[in-house]
């Protein structure tokens, strides 16, 4: 019952997640990135435990595909687990278990992968790629909210999508972007509505962190990072 992306952009290195599911608070849940690392998707009977295992992994060096393979033989309930890895030189890997419910599916690209469970039809994920893929240019948290919306466009998943999240990290060791919405009749439109209020505020947002005295306190700084906003 959850549709995902895993994105990077290859201008900048900056990494991203997006998702959303039928059930509450997904970005609670599903999604762990680690800049300049990549980042591991972890849904289904989900176990948030495998996040910061996946993440230790690629910091180790670990390739996407080695580092899925490894969360898969670590767990004693791999049947159950629906897993994507996206490492820092945009590999990408997945895993279905035997017991993840149906329509299952899931999807590579250039920098991508999308998974899902409990679709509406097969060809979600790979109308996530898709929409990630149709602008390389555009900001990344514009491409990872143009994929969840073509996944919901395609089906999304079986019942009344509820909860939605957008994660994006670039050079900083905090989030640029982490906006969820938890409960909401359409919450991929409001969290869209959300990323056009937040996009234009990044700068400043950063600036406050790492150079105070030169913050405005207002909505844009004079900090310029590339791939934040068009």
């Amino acid at each position: 019952m959850t549709f995902s992306l895993l994105g990077r952009c290859a201008r900048t290195g900056w990494i991203g997640a997006a998702g959303a599911t039928s059930d509450l608070a997904v970005g609670a849940r599903i999604q762990h990135v680690a800049p300049g690392i990549g980042a591991v998707l972890t849904q289904h009977r989900t176990d948030p435990r495998l996040g910061p295992r996946g993440l230790a992994l690629l910091r180790g060096g670990c390739a996407a595909a080695e580092t899925v393979a490894a969360l898969v033989a670590s767990t004693p309930h791999a049947e159950w687990r629906q897993v994507a890895a996206l490492d820092a030189a945009g590999g990408t890997a997945h895993h279905h278990g035997a017991r993840v419910k149906p329509a299952r599916a899931a999807a590579h690209g250039r920098d991508c992968v999308a998974i899902g469970n409990i679709l509406a039809s097969e060809a979600v994920p790979e109308a996530m790629v898709r929409a990630f893929e149709a602008d390389p240019g555009a900001p990344l948290g514009d491409r990872l909210l143009a994929a969840l919306a073509a996944g919901e466009a395609a089906g999304g998943e079986h019942g009344p999508v509820l909860s939605a999240v957008l994660e994006v990290w670039g050079d900083q060791d905090f989030a640029l972007a982490d906006l969820r919405v938890d409960r909401a009749s359409g919450p991929i439109a409001e969290l869209a509505g959300l990323w056009r209020d937040w996009a234009p505020k990044i700068d400043e947002f950063v600036l406050r962190v790492l150079d105070p005295d030169r913050a405005r306190g207002g909505a844009a700084g004079s900090l310029s990072l590339p791939g934040a906003a068009a």
